[in-house]
This record gives structure tokens, sequence and C-alpha cells, in this order.
């Protein structure tokens, strides 16, 4: 099936934003995990897989349409030197992903391809879940001190 005007760059856009994700959750993943927060490494390692599998549905799709998917292409890979400077990172990154998500959901509505808006659709409600996981954490830091909500990280993981 070929891909309506602009739908294979806006798919590729965002599949580079998919693989610096991958990219930035898992180097955070084995950050955290060699200062000894397994669970946290553990949950960071769990959002880098899937991201991956968003990639893996964006290469297909992409194909499908036709259209070449471009794997080349990563934006700056952000680590902070704490744990919450990782979180408020990742943070503004899945920020940047919806927003690029919901310009693909507007540019599917203008060319009528509700094939790829519904596959879009379905990956900000993941990037939701993304949000308000990190929201979460950032918040539970504020209420229990980096300290205690560090405590809580420890522990032998995988």
């Amino acid at each position: 099936m070929k891909a309506k005007p602009g739908i294979v760059d806006a798919l590729n856009r965002i599949l580079t934003i998919e693989v610096t994700a991958v990219n930035q959750y898992f180097l955070q993943s084995e950050i955290v995990r060699n200062w000894g927060y397994d669970h946290l490494a553990d949950r960071l390692r769990a959002i880098s897989m899937g991201e991956m599998r968003d990639i893996e549905e964006l290469v297909k799709h992409i194909l499908y349409l036709e259209g070449l998917p471009n794997l080349q292409r990563i934006d700056v890979v952000k680590v902070g030197e704490t744990v919450l400077e990782n979180l408020e990172l990742d943070l503004e990154s899945e920020q940047a992903a919806i927003e690029a998500l919901t310009e693909g959901v507007n540019l599917c509505v203008e060319v009528d391809d509700y094939g790829t808006r519904s596959r879009l659709e379905e990956m900000i409600r993941d990037e939701e879940t993304h949000i308000d996981w990190l929201e979460t954490q950032i918040e539970a830091i504020g209420q229990l001190g980096t300290e205690q909500y560090l405590a809580q990280q420890l522990g032998t993981g995988e």
C-alpha cells in the first residue's frame, strides 16, 4: 500500500525518537544498576524493551506503506548525573515523543490515513503511561526525599 504524502517522513521522525528512547532508557538502566538500584534499573530496562517493540511495529508499518525505515538517525541520548535528573530528562523526552506523535496523528487526519492514525494513537497511550510513571517517581522523590526513594530501589533485580 502506497503511503499518503508526508506519512513516511512523519513515521521516520517518530522512529528516530523511539530509537533514541531505547538507547536512553537502556543506558540509564545500566547506570542505575551499576549504582545498585536494581528495582529502578529493571523498570527502565522494561521501558526500553517496550520502546523496542514500538520500533518493530513502526518499521513493519513503514515497509507496508512501501517506505524505507531510517534506523540510522538518532537524537541526543540524555543522561543525567543523578536519578532525579535522569527521570526529569526522560519526562522531557516522553513529552517530545507525544508532541511528535500528535503531529503525526494530525497529519493522518489531514490525508485520511486511518490505519496509521490508529497505530499512532495507540503509541500515544503507551507514552502517556510512561509519563504517568515518571511523574509518580519524581513526585515520590519530592515527598520522600532522594535518600528514602533510592533506598526503596536497592535490591537484587532480574
